[in-house]
């Protein structure tokens, strides 16, 4: 994983857990990687995923079965999805529509294009 300047280390580890979740890899009650096994993947100080975990059992995206690990929460998904549209929507989508606007890209070549993103990294998702 290539981290960005921009964000802290733990809520982009964050987002991959939630990432994960979203994508169908861990599924709801699923056991999640340990933190030292994503420390070792993503080599980062096993207390920068614990951070990570914290921040998501802060949200009740996951929880904890002491001695046994963390899993997804049952409603995870639902959790995950309605606090990244709100952040999308209030942040991200302004942003988008003004850069739109200035390059002249209307609504129907954006959603032509969105089609076909969507069949080049997501088609296994939808078989």
């Amino acid at each position: 994983m290539e981290f960005r300047d921009s964000q802290a280390i733990y809520l982009q580890i964050a987002d991959l857990v939630c990432e994960n979740i979203l994508l169908g890899k861990w599924k709801a009650n699923d056991k999640i990687l340990s933190i030292r096994d994503l420390a070792v993947e993503l080599e980062v100080n096993p207390n920068t995923v614990m951070r990570s975990y914290e921040h998501l059992q802060g949200k009740g995206i996951i929880f904890q079965k002491r001695g046994i690990g963390y899993f997804a929460s049952e409603d995870s998904t639902e959790k995950i999805v309605a606090v990244r549209r709100d952040e999308f929507l209030a942040n991200e989508l302004p942003v988008l529509f003004r850069n739109l606007y200035l390059l002249k890209i209307d609504i129907p070549e954006l959603a032509k294009r969105f089609e076909v993103f969507k069949q080049h990294n997501f088609e296994e998702l939808t078989h």
